[in-house]
């Protein structure tokens, strides 16, 4: 392959996270979970039980991806056809999306089933789009890829977002008839974007060779045959020590960072700032997490990926304990720039580094663990920001709860020995040849 059509398919990558950071954007961060907890106060619940609703909302959405992921990708290893498994799960994900403009402004339980639905297809295309990395990246490109991914992610969906909130803003301008429209026309726009933004990576990204562990002719189906390569994994897991490891910390830091994500907007409608002044920090997270998205990919090649990420870990317990003191709007915006700081390259680098352990024979299936790691994680983040907000009434100590994660994942991480991970996922690539 010449350097040209490299180039264009790691661009053609990338641009599915441009495509697909509109819903992560727009609909997970910003404009949907004020727009959520308006309508379960407007059906009469109160404000920190709004805002529970919208954590419990998120963990059940997570824990659904995380059941069937494993499975899934297992499947897509012995049949092949990781792309058309992106094209299903994305295209759950739009229609859901679209459908939106249908929630009503008291109908929390109809918001909560398409925002389900919603995120089960943003996760689930991200398994079969993520274990694309390792066959398409060269073995010492994989941090940048990655890196360029969420960098153009972060691109996307800022310029989306910050479409959206000048619709919000000053509707009349764009002739719309009043914020409510603008704000329906925002959910909508995230579905058109998704989809027209997914086209390259169907067009020019090729499709992995399928290797498989079973006789195609003993009649083996596919579901038979990703339950078997399931449970081989689970007995062979031991030759995979380090990445169990790192999967672990994993499981426990992104679960913060997940956190902190999807219930941010949410925290601060509840404390009283504003919905502007919110997004136009998000605003600032996106385009502050472009340069430094690419400035972690660099950082990963001076100081080690490990590294660049436990320092990533340390900023994120600032964020904490800044949240909990947090009263302002100001205070908000320079949480935001600090999240930005770290946020794209943390997870950037965190994909990188799992795919540079994989096995290539096993990717979807073992990004179906990855993403289930991550899934569950978020699980238990969301989760315990719930319940300790409907417990104390309010939700800031919800924020400085999310400390433990960060404090134990990395932990764990400095345990991973990332050299012998690598050798390993080598050697059975070998083997497999």
């Amino acid at each position: 392959m010449n350097d040209k059509s490299y180039r264009r398919i790691i661009n053609a990558w990338s641009m599915y996270d441009w495509a697909n950071s509109a819903f992560a954007t727009t609909i997970m961060a910003a404009m949907f979970p004020p727009f959520y907890r308006s309508v379960a106060i407007a059906a009469g619940a109160a404000e920190n039980i709004a805002t529970s609703r919208w954590a419990y909302t998120t963990s059940i959405a997570l824990l659904l991806i995380a059941v069937v992921a494993p499975i899934l990708g297992a499947i897509a290893d012995y049949t092949g056809g990781k792309k058309r498994y992106v094209a299903f799960f994305a295209g759950l994900g739009i229609l859901a999306t679209a459908a939106f403009v249908f929630i009503g402004t008291d109908t929390w339980l109809l918001a909560s089933v398409l925002y389900i639905l919603g995120n089960i297809g943003f996760a689930g295309a991200n398994i079969f789009y993520e274990s694309l990395l390792p066959h398409i990246a060269k073995k010492n490109d994989i941090d940048q890829v990655s890196t360029r991914g969420y960098a153009l992610g972060y691109l996307g969906g800022g310029i989306l977002l910050v479409i959206n909130v000048l619709w919000f803003m000053k509707p009349e301008w764009f002739f719309m008839p009043n914020q409510e429209f603008a704000l329906r026309a925002s959910f909508f726009s995230v579905a058109v974007w998704w989809a027209l933004f997914s086209l390259p990576l169907f067009r020019r990204v090729p499709e992995p060779p399928v290797v498989r562990d079973w006789d195609v002719a003993a009649g083996i189906g596919p579901v038979r045959a990703g339950l078997g390569r399931l449970v081989t994994t689970f007995r062979e897991i031991r030759r995979y020590k380090q990445l169990v490891l790192f999967l672990v910390a994993f499981w426990i830091y992104n679960d913060g960072i997940g956190t902190i994500i999807k219930m941010a907007v949410a925290y601060g409608d509840e404390i009283g700032i504003g919905m502007t002044d919110m997004i136009i920090a998000l605003i600032i997270t996106q385009f502050v997490g472009i340069p430094f998205s690419f400035l972690f990919g660099t950082l990963a090649k001076r100081m080690g990926t490990k590294r660049s990420i436990m320092l990533a870990l340390v900023v994120y317990v600032g964020v904490c304990i800044g949240g909990f003191r947090m009263s302002t709007a100001l205070h908000f915006y320079v949480l935001a720039f600090v999240v930005g700081l770290v946020q794209g390259g943390s997870q950037a680098l965190s994909r990188s580094l799992y795919g540079a352990m994989v096995p290539k024979a096993k990717s979807a299936e073992f990004f179906g663990f990855f993403s289930t790691s991550s899934k569950f994680a978020g699980i238990a983040g969301p989760l315990l920001f719930g319940v300790v907000a409907q417990i104390a009434g309010q939700s800031r100590l919800s924020i400085l709860a999310l400390i433990v994660f960060f404090i134990i994942g990395g932990a764990l991480l400095l345990f991973v020995d990332e050299e012998e991970g690598i050798r390993v996922a080598q050697a059975e690539n070998a083997a497999a040849l």
